[in-house]
């Protein structure tokens, strides 16, 4: 890969789809095409894959029986001829609505074109015969054609037929079906089978008049398709120009990908509008194989599925330049960037994992918890959900035995909030100072370490994780409760956990599938909670301005910064969500993270350094860690690591595919990449 084409969101494999609403004059056809070709253009400089338009563009699809005038017909077929000729110059594949005759029947079509050639022509499946359709009055339905190939424009044997997929040769992955309006809102539209035969990307040309509510059914509808089909869904409908003498025209245009609207044109413009959308084709074909039922489905239809032909479009990606995709990433991928709904998800989180604590002490009989509380970030959400699980179940908050074990390193800031925690919530209080243990297990096994001459390694860490869990463990024991682990789901990832007797273990693992960024905002969230008394909601803020640490190396400025080690939550949550979620190699991880983060402190060389981390670390160093962790509840779609659950793999496999493709990013971000290219083209 070129560095610069690095910055193009082709070689990511995403698409931009373009869906045109032109104003149209009824029965003019020669005004339609001038209309259509001047939209193409458009699309051609966003660098569109295709443009979609919509149904009977070309004619206007209100013209009723003026269908069947001979003089409409031979202008609509000369307004095809001028869109092929001026196709010539457009990259742009067009997807256009215009009649058909053959051999008697006229039908409501959609015609493909790219550079002067006609690839097919598909009509109408379903015609509206009811309230205020009357298509049958003048189109015949698809299933009346005897043709699988027609004659038009001086072009022979243009494919005809509902059962054609368009696929590009520079973008395999961006086959394309095609159906119209009505098509969509049968029980099973000829797209649900195109998908199963393999198109990624569903085009509906429409025309779909206005009324009260409708804009609502149809977008449920778009998104609710391309939801199923795992698929893109794009959606244009006729706009203003269509005779309003009983109806009226909003223009609507859509385009969804697996149930997400992307973007959406505004209704009931009187002027043109262009709406892109660019299609992440790896989202739609890692799905498609993660969900095993969908190749299910193809089988179970195989007969519908083996119907359809495959049309080959000699298209070349513009991938020779800087091109950003219009969509940028949420740089929180685990949390909702709206408000409402963040607090929706925060308080199903909650919900969520109180419930699975809940259950797992019902199922064991067992009315006690005792969690390690570090007056850090996640045993400060953990104890939330142990107080939430012991209130559900009618227990006393006094049943949570929250224990305080400082060690070598412990902050007055963390020991304080710590107390503070554990008083406001009403947990029962035990504080061990761990430092006698220690010291006498280090010097049983030969460590060395003294308070004279400290020694301050990964034994020395070790030790003081394994002492905290043990003495956990032996309290749990005494008092006949169960321990609650404070581990969450970037640690695991990261293998930043002391395996076995160490943070690693537990009963019950609360935070397993909850990543670091998601548990700062379930904080936060709680303190800000109307339910949150004045002491609770002040330490918790206390908790969140506090530096991430596991609190086990002295140092001159305080212990040392996880983030310091492992990489930046912020970043390392963005990657995990994109690896664990769908598998996305780590170069296209980096695009992504750099849209997302170029303009809040991370370039593309942080990026690299830190995925070249992630990566040695998630699939190489840490996977024995993840197969023996203990039971926790899954949380979100974005994945968890459990081995009984989302995530199977081998704890000794290598990391050098994902290593090698990290190579594969720059260095540094387009603009220096351009002065430098400048600059070599002055010295040569």
């Amino acid at each position: 890969m070129h560095a610069l084409s690095f910055f193009n969101l082709y070689r990511h494999n995403f698409v931009r789809l373009a869906v045109a609403t032109p104003a149209v004059r009824v029965a003019d056809p020669a005004f339609n095409a001038q209309a259509t070709v001047t939209l193409m253009r458009r699309a051609d400089e966003s660098h569109a894959l295709l443009a979609l338009f919509p149904e009977l563009g070309l004619t206007g699809y209100s013209c009723e029986d003026l269908f069947h005038q001979q003089a409409l017909e031979h202008a609509c077929i000369d307004a095809l001829r001028e869109l092929l000729l001026a196709s010539r110059e457009i990259a742009t594949i067009a997807v256009v609505g215009l009649p058909v005759a053959v051999e008697g029947a006229l039908f409501n079509c959609a015609a493909v074109l790219h550079r002067g050639q006609l690839l097919g022509v598909v009509p109408k499946s379903y015609l509206p015969n009811y309230r205020e359709f009357y298509e049958r009055r003048q189109f015949a339905p698809a299933a009346v054609a005897q043709r699988e190939a027609i004659d038009l424009c001086g072009q022979r044997d243009v494919p005809f037929g509902t059962r054609l997929l368009f696929r590009p040769r520079g973008q395999p992955l961006a086959m394309f079906h095609v159906e119209l309006c009505e098509d969509l809102w049968v029980p099973i539209p000829p797209s649900s089978h195109a998908a199963l035969a393999g198109a990624t990307l569903l085009l509906n040309l429409s025309a779909s008049n206005a009324t009260i509510g409708k804009a609502d059914y149809r977008r449920d509808l778009v998104t609710g398709q391309s939801a199923r089909c795992i698929a893109a869904y794009a959606y244009a409908a006729a706009g203003f120009g269509e005779s309003t003498t009983d109806l009226a025209w909003d223009g609507h245009a859509l385009v969804a990908e697996n149930g997400t609207l992307l973007g959406e044109s505004r209704r009931f413009s009187m002027e043109p509008q262009l709406l892109t959308a660019d299609v992440d084709l790896d989202r739609l074909l890692q799905d498609r194989a993660q969900q095993t039922s969908f190749a299910d489905a193809a089988h179970a239809h195989r007969d519908a599925v083996r119907g359809h032909r495959v049309i080959d479009i000699d298209f070349a990606l513009p991938t020779g330049e800087v091109l950003l995709p219009t969509r940028v990433p949420d740089r929180f991928p685990f949390v909702p960037s709206d408000a409402a709904r963040r607090n929706e998800r925060c308080e199903e989180v909650m919900a969520i994992q109180t419930q699975g604590l809940a259950q797992r002490m019902r199922g064991a009989g067992i009315e006690r918890l005792v969690i390690g509380v570090s007056g850090g970030l996640d045993s400060a959400h953990a104890l939330l959900v142990c107080a939430s699980a012991v209130d559900r179940l009618g227990l006393p908050r006094s049943s949570i035995h929250a224990c305080t074990l400082p060690g070598f390193a412990t902050s007055e800031r963390t020991l304080d909030q710590a107390r503070r925690l554990t008083a406001a919530v009403g947990a029962t209080a035990h504080e061990i100072d761990i430092r006698p243990a220690c010291r006498q297990l280090l010097r049983a096994i030969g460590h060395g370490h003294s308070d004279e001459r400290p020694l301050y390694d990964r034994v020395f860490e070790n030790v003081q994780a394994g002492e905290r869990s043990n003495h956990l463990f032996r309290l749990a024991g005494l008092h006949g409760a169960m321990v609650v682990g404070t581990s969450d789901l970037s640690e695991l990832a990261l293998g930043w956990c002391t395996y076995g007797i160490g943070d690693h273990m537990a009963h019950y693992h609360v935070s397993a599938s909850v990543p670091k960024t998601l548990i700062q905002y379930l904080v936060r969230w709680s303190a800000e909670s109307a339910h949150t008394d004045a002491a609770l909601s002040r330490v918790l803020l206390d908790v969140l301005a506090t530096q991430i640490s596991p609190e086990l190396v002295p140092g001159r400025e305080g212990p040392a910064s996880s983030e310091a080690t492992v990489g930046p939550y912020e970043l390392q949550d963005f990657t995990l969500y994109y690896t664990l979620r769908f598998g996305y190699r780590p170069a296209k991880v980096a695009f992504l993270a750099w849209l997302a983060w170029r303009e809040h402190g991370h370039d593309i060389a942080s990026i690299k350094h830190w995925l070249r981390v992630f990566v040695q670390r998630f699939f190489q160093g840490s996977q024995y860690k993840r197969s023996c962790i203990a039971n926790g509840p899954k949380v979100g779609s974005g994945g968890a690591l459990s081995p009984r659950g989302d995530w199977r793999a081998p704890s000794d496999a290598t990391a050098r595919v994902w290593l090698d493709d990290v190579e594969e990013i720059p260095d540094v971000g387009p603009g220096a990449l351009a002065q430098a290219g400048a600059a070599s083209g002055l010295a040569g």
